[in-house]
């Protein structure tokens, strides 16, 4: 049997994720969870601890709990945004969206990312340029089924994927780094020459088991590295300017 104060946590983390309360609205007060439960407030509070450790909620004193907003200086680490790091490095940013449309997903491609055929998507495909140089071609596919918000969405003001950590929570991601070479439109766009190595990054996030996004970036090799901090009981990541 599952005890109390682990129900009560994922009770809440499963309104969080699936977007039921967003950023900002306040959760029960632990009066009205120890009357829902019918266990202790040290329960309660137990459980509430440890969603504010996971950086799902906030605790403020005479106020309550509220769902956090995301972490964007955390989730850099795992979701990287290109944007958010040059500026944490001291470069500047900034982005041009090269290609937005509404589609459908076709079946080989349907079967590569887990989905279904037909489900409408929006594809995005824009160039990130950081001190002047183009820095990442980014091509990004966005389901629009689990997010529909995003049809609307013009990502003239916030690049796609600040406008996603900030709208969407994520519950899983995958991450793969392989070297390419540079085809004709990658060269073009990055101002490379065709058949230069590139650095390019595979990314899919996933809202429970819903497929929130799927993404390639691409980095000319000479302008970025990816750079790792390990310990043995966690693994840090980061990508830095080269």
């Amino acid at each position: 049997m599952i005890p109390i104060h682990q129900r009560i946590f994922k009770d809440i983390e499963a309104k969080i994720l699936t977007g039921d309360w967003r950023p900002g609205d306040r959760i029960p007060i632990e009066h009205d969870l120890v009357e829902e439960y019918g266990c202790s407030r040290m329960t309660v509070s137990k459980a509430l601890s440890t969603l504010v450790e996971r950086g799902l909620i906030v605790r403020r004193r005479k106020a309550g709990s509220f769902v956090a907003a995301p972490q964007i200086d955390r989730m850099v680490m795992d979701i990287q945004d290109i944007g958010t790091e040059a500026a944490l490095a001291g470069y500047e940013h900034r982005y041009e969206i090269l290609v937005r449309k509404i589609d459908t997903l076709a079946p080989a491609e349907a079967a590569q990312l887990q989905s279904t055929a037909g489900a409408e998507v929006l594809r995005i495909q824009c160039l990130h340029i950081v001190d002047g140089k183009p820095t990442a071609i980014e091509r990004r596919i966005i389901l629009l089924d689990t997010v529909p918000q995003a049809r609307d969405e013009s990502f003239a003001d916030v690049p796609p994927a600040k406008w996603l950590l900030s709208q969407v929570p994520w519950s899983k991601a995958r991450h793969v780094i392989r070297a390419v070479s540079a085809d004709a439109t990658t060269a073009r766009v990055l101002q490379i020459g065709r058949g230069e190595p590139c650095l390019n990054l595979i990314r899919q996030t996933w809202q429970n088991d819903r497929l929130v996004t799927y993404v390639e970036i691409t980095h000319p090799g000479e302008r970025f590295q990816f750079a790792g901090v390990f310990h043995p009981a966690e693994t840090l990541v980061s990508r830095h300017q080269s």
